[in-house]
This record gives C-alpha cells, sequence and structure tokens, in this order.
C-alpha cells in the first residue's frame, strides 16, 4: 500500500503532467482551436492533444457539420493529408436510450458498461470497427485512421474543407448505376463484412467525383445483432424509396431483400 508522501508525490506528477500538457496544446493550436476550447471539455482537448502528440493530427480547421451527437471538423496530418476529425458530444439521455439497442445486441461489444462515457467511446469505436471491416471489402466508405476515446479520424471526403454533397442534394448523370452500385455494397456489407448499416437512405449517402460513399456507420450492426434482418430490410426500403421518387426502374424490396440475404423473408 502507498505511503501518504508517495500519494502526494503521485498527485504532483499528475499537476505538472497536466499542466505541461495544457501548455503544449497551447503551443500546438491551430487556427481553429480557440472555437474548439469553447465547444469542448478538458478530456476532449486533452484526446486531441494527444492525437496531434502521435502525429495523426497537424492542424484543425472549420466544422463541416455540427450536430446534436457529433461534430465534423476537417485538418490535415502530418504528411499533409486532409482528414475529417468527427467528435461525439456528451451523451444526451435520449440518445443514451436509442443507441442501447445498436450495441446492447451485438456480440462484438456486449461486455460494455452502462455508463455516459463509456457508451460515447464504445460508439466511437463502434463506427471504426465498422469502418474498417466495411472498407477491407472494397464498401467505399471514409478510409478510417485512427480512434481515441471520443474521437475519430478518418479520410476527408470532399477538397478544401468542404464536405461532397449528400446523395439527397446531387443531381445524378445516371441514377441506375448509382442506385446498382449501392445495392451492391449492401450486399458486400452482408455477405463479406458481415454487417448491416441500419439507417441507409439519401441522407447517409455522399456523391464523390460521380460515385456514391457510405458514411455515418457507428449504428451499424454484426449479423448476430437480433435486429440485423429488420435493419437490412429498412435499409433497402430507404433505397428503393427514394431511387423510384428519381425515376429509376427498382425492382421489389422482396427481391433485393433475397438476393442481398438468401432468406424469403425477415425472420
Amino acid at each position: 500500500m502507498a505511503s501518504i508522501k508517495e500519494r502526494v508525490i503521485k498527485k504532483l506528477e499528475r499537476q505538472e503532467k497536466t499542466y505541461e500538457t495544457t501548455q503544449l496544446m497551447k503551443e500546438k493550436r491551430s487556427e481553429e482551436y480557440d472555437a474548439l476550447e469553447e465547444v469542448f471539455d478538458r478530456s476532449t482537448l486533452m484526446t486531441i492533444y494527444d492525437l496531434m502528440n502521435k502525429g495523426e493530427i497537424q492542424n484543425i480547421y472549420g466544422s463541416v457539420k455540427a450536430g446534436k451527437e457529433s461534430k465534423l471538423y476537417w485538418g490535415t496530418r502530418p504528411d499533409g493529408e486532409v482528414i475529417a476529425i468527427k467528435i461525439y458530444l456528451t451523451l444526451s439521455a435520449e440518445f443514451r436510450k436509442g443507441m442501447l439497442p445498436y450495441i446492447a445486441g451485438d456480440p462484438r461489444f456486449k461486455h460494455v458498461r452502462r455508463d455516459p462515457k463509456s457508451l460515447i467511446y464504445t460508439w466511437a469505436r463502434k463506427e471504426y470497427r465498422n469502418l474498417t471491416e466495411a472498407y477491407a471489402v472494397k464498401v467505399r466508405v471514409p478510409k478510417p485512421i485512427a480512434v481515441e476515446k471520443n474521437v475519430l479520424i478518418m479520410e476527408f471526403i470532399g477538397e478544401k474543407g468542404q464536405s461532397a454533397p449528400l446523395l439527397r442534394e446531387t443531381n445524378l448523370q445516371d441514377p441506375q448505376r448509382t442506385y446498382k452500385i449501392l445495392l451492391t455494397y449492401v450486399e458486400k456489407l452482408f455477405k463479406k463484412a458481415k454487417l448491416v448499416h441500419g439507417d441507409l437512405s439519401e441522407y447517409n449517402v455522399m456523391i464523390w467525383k460521380n460515385n456514391p460513399v457510405i458514411f455515418d456507420m457507428s449504428q451499424s450492426v454484426n449479423l448476430e445483432h437480433p435486429n440485423a434482418m429488420q435493419l437490412l430490410k429498412r435499409d433497402i426500403e430507404n433505397l428503393n424509396r427514394y431511387f423510384k421518387r428519381i425515376g429509376v426502374n427498382v425492382p421489389t424490396t422482396e427481391d433485393v431483400f433475397r438476393r442481398v440475404s438468401g432468406a424469403s423473408n425477415v425472420r
């Protein structure tokens, strides 16, 4: 058991480290760092600094997208690569309640603690892992780069800090082709990555260089999840509804579901 003297020394060392880290953060601050300090808590800022110190982030620039659950910034790595920095915010009770079914039923994350901090860190790791598994089977998603606590770094889809437009915002050159590519991605996710996106729609697909890029995969589930098949059916329904509305001749949801899953109906 540590003596009182040892405990005091350790406490002073922690305080000194915190002070040194704060000073270094000020020295490495990019042009948007003042804004970050106003938005994020000390724990998040320390995580950002750690990622800077590890060479994952060189600079952080403007905010790209802000929501209730996360904020997206763009930045660069030391080699000049442009990156997206997604920062998950403190969870509201409502969001935690909505998040739990996607985590609790996924065997990859079955031992997660239910306190807010553990949940948000798991949500970030879950998106990183889902992106990694999708990217590995050649589904076009933002390339995952690193994750630490509530900060996820990935490829930036767009240029000069302007993110690529959403599917719903794009006048497609060949809607039929885009639809077929997305169905191929849904099938690859299911058959090769053993994943279902779970919230696929015209709001979670970007169009970049005339090709679709699927994003926002934090809620994606493993096929062992009890609701995986229902979520797959919903993804297909969403795609069919949107593309039918813009004039694409789509097959029935049942036909697509059968093609992707090999099952005749949702169990």
